[in-house]
């Protein structure tokens, strides 16, 4: 119970911007009005302006003026809850776990553009899944950019996790190569291949990517197991527009959504949810390594409506 309430009063104090902005703008725009047109259209360009998205407005607002038309929401307060319900029901039951392999090690391969917080994503979920009870290797594919593999020598000494690095500019390819080859020879659970989020080469990223899950595919039967892509969640719509980027040729199968604690924009994992349907698995809400919690839906609505106490 303890472990549970600190959880969530991390993720509520991780979504306090956007629980002030986002929620807060719809608490003092609803609160003591009467229900009428007029109020549902300020409520839709209110909606507008939260990053949810067009299409996850629309729903909401054709919900709202449903209920007004039908006599179940007369006052604003009634309103704000029947959004935040709504809100809840847009998340089916769905595994949004971590796939991992039946047998020898787990492949997680990590995505994003650079500046996204992928290396402090990644470096959170070797503290994770060390609290998980499971061994992790890090590939560092990221070849072309040595203060990305640095950093991530530096998160490795600090958690006691061991690292793959090739040459400056090498292959990222050779490099996954030689993280599978050591990840079954050390019998680790996890391996997680870091990869780059912005090529100097004449090669584009997308097929670069390609290669690295070809390469894998071939030493470790079914993997990888999963593709994380790491948004910011300060970017805004921009992140659900590399979402799309990314998904038609990664084969994303999971969101790792950064920096929520740093945004008022949080409202874009519905966002994403709506337009993209991959689901959210982690969101970062602070910059210790502690500070990457698994994706509730329930819960991130449930903290975002939270009212303040004393």
């Amino acid at each position: 119970m303890g472990l549970l309430s600190g959880a969530m009063a991390k993720l509520r104090g991780g979504l306090t911007r956007t629980r002030d902005v986002f929620v807060g703008g719809l608490r003092t725009l609803l609160t003591g009005r009467i229900v009428d047109e007029t109020l549902i259209d300020e409520l839709e360009a209110k909606l507008l302006q939260g990053d949810v998205g067009v299409r996850t407005t629309a729903r909401l607002v054709e919900r709202v003026r449903e209920g007004y038309k039908a006599g179940r929401l007369k006052r604003g307060e009634e309103v704000l809850e029947a959004l935040r319900e709504e809100l809840k029901a847009m998340w089916p039951e769905a595994d949004r776990s971590l796939r991992m392999a039946s047998t020898g090690p787990t492949v997680i391969l990590v995505t994003g553009v650079n500046g996204a917080g992928k290396t402090t994503s990644i470096a959170k979920l070797c503290h994770w899944l060390h609290a998980d009870g499971r061994s992790v290797l890090v590939g560092a594919c990221d070849t072309f950019r040595a203060g990305a593999v640095r950093q991530l020598e530096i998160w490795a000494e600090r958690l006691g996790v061991e690292i793959v690095r090739g040459q400056e500019g090498g292959d990222p390819a050779a490099v996954a190569f030689d993280a599978c080859a050591a990840a079954k020879a050390r019998g680790v659970d996890v391996l997680i291949l870091d990869t780059a989020g912005r090529l100097h080469t004449q090669d584009p990223l997308m097929r670069q990517l390609e290669k690295l899950h070809k390469v894998v595919a071939k030493q470790i039967p079914g993997g990888p197991h999963e593709v994380l892509l790491v948004l910011d969640a300060t970017a805004g719509q921009n992140a659900l527009r590399q979402a799309e980027e990314f998904s038609r040729a990664a084969k994303v199968t999971g969101i790792v959504l950064a920096k929520l604690d740093g945004t008022a924009r949080g409202g874009i994992v519905i966002a994403i949810r709506e337009s993209l349907g991959i689901p959210v698995k982690f969101v970062g809400v602070g910059e210790r390594p502690e500070d990457l919690q698994p994706f509730d839906p329930a819960a991130f609505i449930d903290a975002l409506f939270a009212e303040e106490r004393g």
